[in-house]
């Protein structure tokens, strides 16, 4: 179970998060602590060097008479009791004040107010030598801590104010101790919370992995769960679930498109197997010339899909090389109208052109000219017999539209949507569905947009735009 737990990535999150809390909230401590030692250790100084001046001031108002000393114990008595009386678990209290007066003119030695006897305080205050005014530690021997010590010369009397660091330091201590108890729990609390907040977080991904995992080539249609929260786990949800949309729909298609090629694929191949074992059957004659030459013809056809396909899936993936340059599509397309009018005529279409002269692009002229050429080749194809044609060609607004007019029966409901798709066609079209997904892959590659709409007195419009060129023909 540790083991596991230590291999999580909730471990190494909530481990790097505690661990900076942790130093961030001891060096705010640290700051704390140095500030409220500083504070007492100030409030200790200014009370000490107050009380000092306030002694000073009393010694020299008393009459030096045999109730001298006592009057000065009393006040030295009264000063101390300003000091809290702060005592540890034992009940010993830890604020110890002493006050010492040297006067060379009194007979009498010096004046001593004090916890114990005076002699380990005087041997402290020789050996420190304190500068007058200045709060300064001493070490008196038999004490566990240091005394603050102020010294005061007048009149020739030295001055020796004393208070213990015993309470300031037993404070502190307890601060710290509390700190530690609150710093630990806190830590440890703050552990628990962020360990949980990521294991939670970090559950949602293991259920994308495991569904990741679920899913394989033959069964695409699982989803990730909805997520009712809007962050970034959601969103990535969201994300692979439409990545997951886009390549069944991929994967759909290739299949369409294998189904429909192995179908379209299968009259073609049959017939020339058909034409050639009946060749072999027949002697070198006329007829077997001709069997071979049809034979020829239907390996065309086949290798004309085949291309085209290719074509299409390049120009559908970007991968499409066009040799661009700057091609006069009215000319292009007067060319192939001249080119189709026979055809055309023995169909009793009537088609009327309307070209503005230089419509200039920027394109492959190999690809425009399969590109209205299989325009051409629809309406001849599907378009019944004694119509009309209007061929339109104008620029404006920096674009070139091409628009191919009919007043025939337009294209079936379920096909108009679809009819830049591959190996999409009406029930009773000859084709194979290449040529109009030809145009569309051709145009979009071409930084154009192509589409299909109904006339308004019946028939199908194609309208083609294409990004004019800014640069002119030589």
């Amino acid at each position: 179970m540790r083991r596991v737990i230590r291999t999580t990535a909730a471990w190494r999150l909530s481990i790097w998060t505690t661990l900076a809390f942790a130093l961030g909230t001891g060096l705010a401590f640290s700051i704390v602590y140095f500030l409220v030692a500083q504070g007492i250790q100030e409030r200790s100084d200014a009370w000490l060097r107050g009380e000092a001046k306030v002694l000073a001031q009393v010694s020299a108002d008393t009459p030096r008479d045999h109730l001298y000393h006592r009057v000065v114990s009393e006040v030295v008595e009264l000063a101390t009791r300003e000091v809290p009386d702060e005592r540890n678990a034992q009940g010993e209290s830890l604020n110890a004040v002493f006050f010492l007066e040297e006067d060379p003119n009194n007979s009498d030695g010096p004046l001593w107010v004090g916890p114990t006897e005076e002699g380990a305080f005087l041997t402290a205050i020789q050996r420190a030598k304190p500068v007058a005014g200045i709060p300064q530690p001493i070490k008196v021997d038999g004490w566990p801590t240091t005394f603050q010590v102020v010294a005061l010369y007048e009149n020739g009397r030295t001055i020796y104010l004393g208070l213990s660091n015993r309470g300031a330091e037993h404070l502190l201590g307890n601060l710290i101790r509390r700190f530690l108890v609150v710093w630990a729990g806190t830590v440890l609390m703050g552990f628990l919370i962020s360990y949980l907040s990521a294991r939670r977080t970090l559950l949602r991904v293991e259920r994308i992995t495991e569904t990741v995992a679920r899913i394989g080539t033959e069964d695409l249609c699982e989803r990730l769960p909805a997520q009712a929260k809007s962050d970034e786990i959601s969103r990535l949800s969201e994300t692979f679930n439409q990545m997951l949309d886009r390549i069944q729909s991929t994967v759909n298609q290739l299949r369409c498109v294998t189904d429909a090629v192995a179908h379209d694929l299968k009259s073609p191949v049959t017939s020339i197997r058909g034409t050639l074992e009946s060749a072999l059957c027949n002697e070198p004659t006329e007829m077997w010339r001709e069997s071979i030459g049809e034979a020829i013809e239907g390996l065309d056809r086949l290798l004309h899909v085949l291309n085209t396909t290719l074509d299409v899936a390049e120009a559908q993936a970007g991968a499409l090389h066009m040799d661009r340059s700057t091609v006069d599509l009215s000319d292009v397309v007067r060319k192939l109208v001249d080119l189709y009018h026979p055809a055309m005529a023995e169909r009793r279409h009537e088609v009327s052109v309307d070209l503005e002269s230089h419509a200039i692009v920027d394109a492959d002229v190999h690809l425009l000219n399969r590109v209205v050429s299989n325009l051409l080749e629809n309406e001849l194809t599907h378009l019944p017999a004694g119509h009309r044609i209007a061929i339109r060609l104008r620029s404006y607004n920096g674009s070139t539209e091409l628009v191919i007019e009919d007043n025939g029966p337009g294209f079936p409901p379920d096909v108009s949507n679809r009819a830049f798709e591959r190996f999409v066609k009406g029930k009773h079209s000859p084709g194979h569905g290449l040529g109009l997904a030809f145009v569309g892959a051709v145009i979009h590659a071409h930084g154009g947009v192509v589409h299909i709409s109904d006339r308004p007195a019946g028939g199908a419009v194609i309208t083609v735009s294409l990004p004019a060129s800014v640069l002119q023909p030589a």
